[in-house]
This record gives structure tokens, sequence and C-alpha cells, in this order.
């Protein structure tokens, strides 16, 4: 490689305007890649996002009106010399300007042509507009999350769970097809949609519904809160309490040992040996229940927050994350320590803060210094790009559908999801993954009352390899593995890999070409990477909370305790309703571990990548978390969770809800076109102009309420879809049900395919996250531990007297 940036040399035109291409190309920037923006002539609306100068670093400008047949030309001519092409147009948009797949690619045959869509590129919803809200809505998020309106029907939630992830799973099927095409020769269309990407944050509510629908005699729906108590044991162990001095704090207490070790800090140790507590923590008394709830929160208001940062600090097996708000998560000091943070000077937007790149890389460090473009200040790019490298191979007829990684090899060494399902991503794009499991097996198996059901969706195309790593003997069998891999994947806490032999020092001097990546929850050593990382309490440290309940979030000394018990449904829909750090983590997973086979492809050798569950969140929550002097605030639903604004919220109509979203001006007059009474909004002058209705937002809000409510929500989303106007029937929840029922949006999209599990047979799953237009994927199933342990053993070399003798000394498990 001419330099030491992983994608240095590739080119990308990108005609995208919304967040999740603009996020991806970002990505393909950070690592080095020339990223053109194709501007609207006014220039992009993302300019007036407060993640504009971090989504936009290190790109080039170029406005360009795609309807002008010389700006056209200007494009395809671009395009013509391009890599790659993002776009994120409804479906046929793109064609029907002259850029689309078929048209780039017959000048362009090595093009990676990627499309984001709201809903994919057939089924009953395939032309609606691929709002973020409107995605939620139809599969049912609003409706989970109605804890966050504190009032009845469903709540607005302002985290990206969908486009994040789409950003992300974008640039895994890009770099997918570039891995593809270094043998073929040929490029691809690749694409993926906003609603697939929601389903990332499901860890294992999915397999959890799909026992209950099995065995609907045998299973309920689970609650977190029944009778104003919370319903389980995990509200406990996952405590959310508030301080002496009014800060709330999320404990992290999932694993057994860790909750004894809580209750001690607690003072409560005491419970565990007296009879009336026997069950601890799991209450069928709801009595009970509140009873030991309120003294859990009544032991943890009586000391301050740094009180119980020193109390944290004596015993590192107990932690309770602080909910921090807006860009905090940028002063967390295991983000500095990890160097996640970026802070520079920039002429245009002054003190710049925001998260730094994905991931470090060790061989390929990432370039995210360069400053964003001002508009049009690329515009010699119309002339197009010099001709394209010598050493570009030519293009030659490649066969369609073997798999894009076939021939890979993965080693995962972790447990739980937030790392092991960006494992199982590459899976699905047909890299083999061998799960080195200990041999109780991932702790995620047993995380529900019945076994293997929480585990299902991160164990999904992998192969189970039941070893003591501990033992001399097992760790020489990782080795052997390891030394004929490609990709390691590691996610232990800060200590654990070097205790047993397995960091990336050793490894990569054991070989030298292993892609090593590191996805710790915190981060590997610094002031919090040996604490107890879950879902939850990353979702805090980062921000999720504030960002999705915004000023609803109560935070004073002087709440009592009845309102701190009414305030923390709200907070648990905020943190863990829908999406969860687990998820944002596991995607961005998926991205690390396709960048660095990439850049090894390129020529790069091996070397390590860290990523973190606190700085992927951190992304995810970009208009948050990037800081600049005079930014706009990030927008914020209103106290009730109905929206962001009257053309982008929930309404009650006569019969359900709806969620309207058009906030352009053309939207805006098609609605106004639409509605049986809306030539008088059309004509009020408080309405005439886009500043006008921010000006009358509330007066506005109120005359479309009164218009929605004299229909069922049916009634409106067939009207208004019919002129156009994205206005759906908000769905209730769960959200898995939108995807996996009979006759649900999911199944008639294509969303779903049936599986086997050795124990429950049959089972739905869901289908790989993308489209290729010539690569195959796969939907693999997922095994019980241990279940591949003779099979890939022998792959390895491994005689059948070998393997026995190990099965004897309890070194290995097989079944």
């Amino acid at each position: 490689m001419d330099s030491c940036a992983a994608l240095a040399g590739l080119r990308v035109v990108d005609f995208s305007n919304v967040r999740s291409g603009a996020q991806a190309s970002q990505t393909l920037a950070d690592f080095g890649a020339e990223v053109v923006h194709i501007e609207t002539p006014g220039g992009s609306a993302l300019r007036g996002s407060p993640a504009w100068p971090f989504w936009a670093r290190g790109k080039k400008s170029l406005p360009l009106d795609l309807k002008d047949p010389d700006d056209l030309a200007a494009a395809r001519r671009l395009a013509s010399r391009a890599d790659v092409v993002i776009e994120t147009f409804r479906p046929g948009v793109a064609d029907r300007l002259g850029i689309g797949y078929a048209a780039l690619s017959a000048e362009n045959p090595r093009l990676v042509y990627a499309s984001v869509t709201g809903f994919g590129r057939q089924g009953p919803l395939a032309d609606l507009q691929g709002y973020e809200g409107v995605v939620f809505a139809k599969f049912g998020v609003f409706g989970a999350v109605n804890d966050l309106g504190r009032r009845e029907g469903p709540a607005f939630c302002s985290a990206a769970y969908a486009s994040y992830p789409a950003s992300q799973l974008t640039i895994q099927a890009i770099l997918a097809a570039l891995y593809e095409r270094e043998t073929s020769g040929v490029g691809q269309h690749v694409g993926t949609s906003l609603a697939q990407a929601l389903t990332v944050s499901d860890t294992y509510n999915w397999f959890a519904r799909v026992l209950a629908l099995k065995y609907p005699d045998a299973f309920k729906t689970a609650a977190r809160f029944v009778d104003g108590a919370p319903a389980g044991g995990n509200s406990f162990r996952l405590l959310i309490a508030m301080t002496k001095d009014g800060e709330w704090l999320q404990f992290s207490q999932t694993a057994p040992r860790l909750f004894r070790a809580m209750m001690k800090m607690f003072g409560l140790e005491w419970m565990f040996e007296d009879p009336e507590w026997e069950s601890l923590p799991d209450f069928e008394d709801v009595g009970k229940r509140i009873a030991f709830w309120e003294r859990l929160l009544t032991i943890v208001r009586g000391k301050t927050a740094a009180e119980w940062r020193a109390e944290f600090d004596r015993d590192t097996n107990v932690w309770g994350e602080r909910f921090s708000r807006g860009s905090e998560v940028l002063d967390h000091p295991q983000m500095r320590w990890n160097q996640m943070v970026l802070e520079r000077a920039d002429p245009d937007f002054g003190r710049l803060r925001s998260p730094a790149a994905v991931a470090r890389a060790s061989g390929t460090p990432p370039i995210i210094h360069r400053p964003p473009p001002k508009l049009g200040e690329h515009v010699a790019l119309k002339a197009g790009w010099p001709e394209a490298a010598a050493s570009d191979p030519p293009a030659t007829a490649a066969a369609a559908g073997g798999l894009p990684l076939a021939g890979v090899t993965v080693v995962e060494l972790g447990t739980y999801y937030a790392g092991p399902y960006g494992t199982t991503l590459l899976s699905e794009l047909g890299a083999r993954v061998i799960k080195l499991e200990e041999l109780e097996g991932d702790p995620q198996r047993n995380m529900l009352a019945f076994p293997e059901i929480a585990g299902l969706k991160a164990l999904q195309g992998k192969e189970s390899l039941a070893v003591d790593l501990r033992s001399e003997k097992g760790r020489a069998i990782g080795y052997r593995i390891i030394d004929q891999a490609d990709i390691v994947l590691q996610s232990f806490r800060a200590g654990v890999a070097e205790r047993l032999g397995l960091d990336a020092e050793t490894l990569l001097a054991r070989n030298p070409d292993l892609v090593y990546v590191a996805a710790p929850g915190y981060g590997e050593g610094g002031p919090c990477g040996h604490r107890p990382a879950f879902a939850p309490t990353i979702g805090a440290g980062a921000g999720l909370a504030s960002r999705n309940a915004g000023a609803a979030l109560p935070e004073s000394a002087e709440l009592s305790l009845d309102a701190v018990k009414a305030a923390i449904p709200q907070i648990l829909a905020a943190v863990q309703g829908v999406g969860n750090s687990d998820g944002l983590s596991s995607v961005t997973v998926g991205t690390a571990l396709m960048l660095g086979l990439v850049a090894r492809a390129r020529g790069a050798g091996g070397q390590k990548l860290l990523t973190s569950m606190l700085s992927s969140t951190a992304h995810a929550l970009a208009e948050a978390t990037t800081r600049w002097d005079g930014q706009p605030d990030p927008p914020y639903a209103d106290a009730g969770a109905h929206g962001f604004h009257a053309l982008y919220r929930l309404y009650p109509a006569r019969e359900g809800w709806v969620f309207l979203a058009a906030p352009s001006e053309r939207e805006w007059r098609r609605l106004a076109a639409a509605l049986p009474d809306g030539a008088p909004l059309a004509a009020d002058p408080r309405f005439a102009s886009l500043e006008a209705r921010q000006d009358h937002d509330q007066a506005l809000a109120a005359e479309l309420g009164r218009r929605f409510v004299t229909k069922p929500a049916a009634e409106w989303e067939q009207a208004l879809r019919a002129s156009d106007v994205a206005c759906v029937e908000a769905a209730p929840g769960p959200v898995e049900a939108q995807y996996m029922d009979e006759g649900s949006p999911g199944r008639l999209s294509g969303y779903v395919v049936q599986a086997n599990h050795p124990v429950l047979e049959d089972v739905p799953r869901l289908a790989p996250l993308w489209m290729f237009s010539r690569s195959a994927t796969c939907a693999g199933d997922a095994g019980l531990v241990g279940q591949h342990t003779r099979q890939v053993l022998n792959d390895f070399g491994f005689g059948e007297d070998e393997v026995d003798r190990l099965l004897r000394e309890g070194v290995i498990l097989a079944l």
C-alpha cells in the first residue's frame, strides 16, 4: 500500500443527504478513501445538523442539480471512475435520475453500488418514505416504549436505532463487495434498509417470542413493571436508583457473583441466608418485590454520587454508571484513555469535539483531523477524476451465487452479544466462525428461564468448540486454530486476554497476518476497563437515556421516594426500551472486522483494532455528542413524547395513533392538499413558510390534531399514502411481532427465513440484513455447547484418539 490508511486510493461518490449514507461514507473517509459528497445546489440538509462537522469530515463537496443535463453528466463522469457509489433514494428514484446501478455499472463494471432504503426494494412498504420515525411506527417501536410518554398511547424516541446500524451495515456490505472484487474483478449492487438495521438491537426477545408462540400455554409475555413494581429479578440486578444529591445511577450486576457483591456492599448479604428472601432477587409476591425495591432505593439514596464512586473503587465487582447528558460522554475518563475523542480547532466551527473513528487501528490508523468541506469547495471535480489507476485489474465475468467471505476463518473469544453478534454478521457473509466457548457455555445461553433461548441470535452461523482456555492444553488447542485463522474477535474485560495468553501481542507474534479485533465494554486498562459492562450501564454512561427522555428525565435531590419510583419505568424505556448499546456496539464490531480484513487484502498485513461499547454508542448519538461553538441544539421530543415538531410526530386518531413525517416544503404542500379540509391550513399565514411553521409549531400541531382525531389511524394511512404523504398507523409493540408474525410487515417484506435448532427444531429467524446482486448470503443455524468440537478439531489436524483423550481429561466438551 502507498499509504498507511486502510482504504487509501479508493474513490467514493456519495449521493446521500440523510444520516445513514453520510455516516457510512464518513467512516470510509476516516480510513483514507477519497469521498466526494454530491450535495443539492443549496447544500445538503445535513448541514443544519449539530453532527454535520463530524459526518462530513475529510470529504469533498460538489453541489449538483441531477435534473440538469450538465450536472448529471458530471455525476456520471465521477461514478465512471469510482470504486463505490452510495445512494439513499427511494427505490426507483436513482434509476429515473439516470444514476441507478444499471446505468452506472454499464460504464464501470468494477463499481460497488450501495443503496440504503427505508424498507427494502420489495414488499408492501418499499414505496414509503424512509424516515426513521416512519420505520419506528410501522414496526412497533413507539408502542414498545410507551412508558416514555407517561401517558396512554405510543411514545416517540429520538435515538438513531435504525439509521446508525444501517450506516454500519452499509459499510460492511461495501467492504465485503470490495473484498470479493479482489478475486472477481467485478463490482455489484449491495444494500440494506433501516427496517432491517433496526433489528440488530434485539438480543433475545425474538427467540423468547418464538418459544412463547411454540408453547402458548407454557409462557406469557413478560413486562418490566407489573402493578407498580419491577416484574423480575433483572430489574434489581440492573438497578436504577438515585443518589442523595439527585444523580441517577445504573448498576451493572447481571452475573450472580456481581449481584452478591452489590448486596454485600449494601449491607444486605444476610438476606441470602434468610428463608423469607430465599428466592432473591426473583419474587412471585408483588408486595415482596416492592419492599425489596424500596430497600435498595433507600440505600442508594443514603450516599452521594461521590461517596458511591469511592465505594466502587473499593470493590471493582460493583459498578454504577451515572446517566450522562448530551456530549458529556466525551469527558468520560475511559473515552479519553482509549483515545476515542477528537478535539481540534476548526476555522468555521471553532473548538470542535466529537467521537474519533469507530475503531483504533494499529497498522492503518484513521485520518480524522481533516475538516468538513465548505459548500462547493471542490467544484473542480465537476470535470471528473483522472483516469483510473493503471494497477486496477480489468473487470472479468464473475459467476453469481458465491459467498463474499468464503474461505475466511474467524475465531471468536467472547461472551454475550455486544461483541459476538459482530461475528454473526460475518458468518452471514460466508465466513467460517469458530466460537471457542467455555465448557459451561456462553453465559448468555442461560440468561432466560428456558435454556439456550437468550443466546440463539448471537450463536447463529457459528461452530461451537467447547474448550477450557484456562488450561495449558486448552490454550494449545486455541493456538493451533488461531495460527491458521484470518480474524480473532476478543471481547473480554481488561486483563483477561493477557492472563489467558490470548492478547494481540501474543497472537500476532504467532500469526503476523492475523486481524485481531478487541471489543470490550469500556476498553483495555484505564479507569473503567475492568468494570462490568452491560448494555444498560453503557447506555447510561453514553447518554442514551437523556437522548430519548430529554428534559423529561427528572434529576433533583428533592424527589420523594414515590417520585423516584414513578420515574424509573420511563428511564427504563429510555435506556433499554427497544435499542440498546449491545446492538449499537455489535454492528460497529462488524465494521471493525471488515475494515481489518479489507486492509489486509490491500497489503496492510495483520494488525490490532479496538472498538468499545462506550465509543460505539457515542457514534450512534452523534447529534448529541458532537460539540462546536454556536452549534444548534439537537432535536429532542416534547415533554409528552409525541415527536420533534408538528410535522414529525405522533397524533391520536379516532382509533389508534398515526405518525406523520412531512417536514419538507414539498411534503407540507402535499399534506395540506390531501387533508379533507387542508385548504385553510395552506392559506394560513402562520404556516406559509418553513420559518413560520417553526414559529407557530404548537398551533400547527393543534390544527393537525383536531383533524387526525376525526378518522381511524388505518384510514388516515390509506388516504394520505395515496397522496404520497408519509402518515402511517403506529403499530403496537412488541417490535419482534411486527417482523415475525404471519401477515406482519416483516414477513411480507421478506425479512424472515426458516432455521433449525437441536432443541426447538424448525424456527423462524431473521434473514441476512443485506442485499447483494451477485453474491450470496448465508442464514446459518445456532448449535449447542460443544456441538462442533469434534469436527473442528478434526479439521485442524487433531486425530480421533487425541480428541478422545482431551475429552477424558476434561479439556474439551463434545456432543
